[in-house]
């Protein structure tokens, strides 16, 4: 376990002219911090740090990281991470700059990119998507679902609210059942990578663009009317193609110059430079009660470069990047000087965004375990109450399907991010949750 103390330096206040205090005062903005190491054995991350060691002991994972950052006196940053990145004896020790596939922690990511546009007045919260791509204009809705592709016209359009929030009445290829999941499949409305393997079947039939990728699933009806009812679907991936329309460029590129360049993440990728696969995690899968690799590091799909950048599940990211995107967040838009977003736009992004009375039993159903009742916000899910001894109300934050998870907690001022990559793991959100809150009412205690 390694913490890293933050330090800031107020250098407006060094041999500041008397006149000076005449004047109008400006913006007060969060300064330049320095990052420094302590030891391993530093308190404050017990919990954590045995929570990842018997990850590993037991065999679920090669090797983890959990990174929390908390808004105290020092805003210190610890890191507990036991293990490698594969089960090879000589494969590149867990830490804070391990790469991870991190699936559907994509989601909150687009999510930002599309505050950005709607801080700027390019999109608004309530404009219809069919403004940025005309195909979604005359939408229709299933009747029957379970029954077959008889439909009827939409009485509301698509805005880019039921994009953030999953109300748009779109399907995904993980959570449709039905004739819609044979028509989504027939279209190659699949937006993510598994392995080299499936990648030949997924590839050949899905679009070559994103914007053909929004104009298939346009051509498909709706599960439900827009608005009315909270279903997981590639809404953040038709959001990616709103996101380059308004913003006039390439959606990954949007991100990587509007996010990814002024908070520094230089360990975020759509797709894995060859010259970093050796800090790039292998991904696991269970088969009966042996772990077996999903998708080596070493001829990983995230190698290849995908037919476009996918909104809800493409990215590649450590520890180190993941944390420094959710401490933008827990600081209202400021990271180390820079502003990425004005502190009401975080606010609103990370508040319950969900239309007035939407149907939240499949999102309460499908997360939430702690019995708090959930909303959603830009691109993850926000906690309308305070949860004893855990999250606090407004809590953001979403995982992805290889393990993962993030959240930001304003009540508490910390923001967490925990990395393994194993499909169908359950038990990591809960158990790093108990871990941090565990090991922050010890800190509490002892002050």
């Amino acid at each position: 376990m390694r913490a890293v103390i933050g330090f800031g330096f107020g250098l407006a206040m060094l041999a500041a002219p008397a006149f000076a205090q005449t004047k109008p005062k400006p913006p007060v903005q969060p300064v330049q911090t320095t990052e420094i190491r302590m030891p391993a054995d530093m308190p404050g991350a017990d919990a954590q740090m045995a929570l990842a060691k018997r990850y590993v002991a037991e065999g679920k994972v090669p090797g983890i990281v959990i990174q929390v950052g908390h808004a105290d006196a020092y805003n210190t940053i610890t890191t507990a991470n036991h293990g490698r990145v594969a089960d090879a004896p000589t494969a590149h020790r867990a830490d804070d700059e391990s790469l991870w596939r991190v699936y559907s922690m994509t989601k909150p990511i687009t999510g930002i990119a599309a505050m950005i546009l709607i801080e700027e007045g390019k999109l608004g919260l309530d404009q219809p998507i069919s403004d940025f791509i005309p195909a979604f204009k005359n939408m229709k809705v299933l009747v029957d679902p379970s029954k077959d592709l008889t439909s009827r016209p939409a009485t509301k359009p698509i805005t880019v609210r039921n994009l953030l929030t999953h109300t748009a009445g779109l399907g995904y290829n993980i959570i449709t059942k039905g004739p819609l999941l044979d028509e989504y499949n027939k279209l190659g409305i699949n937006p993510a990578q598994v392995n080299a393997q499936m990648e030949v079947q997924m590839a050949a039939a899905r679009p070559g663009s994103l914007e053909e990728f929004a104009n298939r699933t346009a051509s498909l009806p709706l599960i439900a009317e827009p608005g009315a009812k909270w279903s997981y679907s590639i809404g953040l991936d038709i959001l990616g193609r709103v996101i380059e329309v308004a913003g006039g460029m390439p959606f990954d590129q949007f991100v990587n110059t509007r996010i990814f360049k002024p908070l520094k993440m230089e360990q975020s990728y759509w797709t894995v430079p060859a010259d970093k696969v050796g800090n790039f995690a292998t991904n696991y899968v269970f088969m009966g009660s042996t772990r077996v690799p999903a998708d080596p590091a070493v001829g990983s799909v995230y190698l290849q470069k995908p037919e476009f950048p996918y909104g809800g599940a493409g990215l590649v990211m450590s520890a180190h990047d993941y944390g420094r995107f959710l401490r933008m967040l827990r600081n209202k838009g400021w990271l180390d000087g820079v502003r990425l977003l004005k502190p009401e736009t975080v606010v609103l992004a990370m508040s319950n965004l969900l239309p007035a009375g939407t149907d939240t039993s499949l999102l309460n159903d499908m997360t939430s375990d702690t019995g708090a009742p959930l909303g959603f916000g830009a691109g993850g899910s926000v906690y309308l109450a305070d949860v004893p001894g855990g999250p606090g109300k407004g809590t953001f934050g979403w995982g992805g399907a290889a393990g993962t998870i993030a959240w930001v907690d304003p009540v508490h001022k910390i923001d967490v991010v925990a990395m393994i990559n194993l499909f169908g793991d359950t038990e990591l959100k809960r158990a790093v949750s108990k871990a941090v809150y565990a090991d922050l009412a010890k800190v509490i205690r002892t002050k």
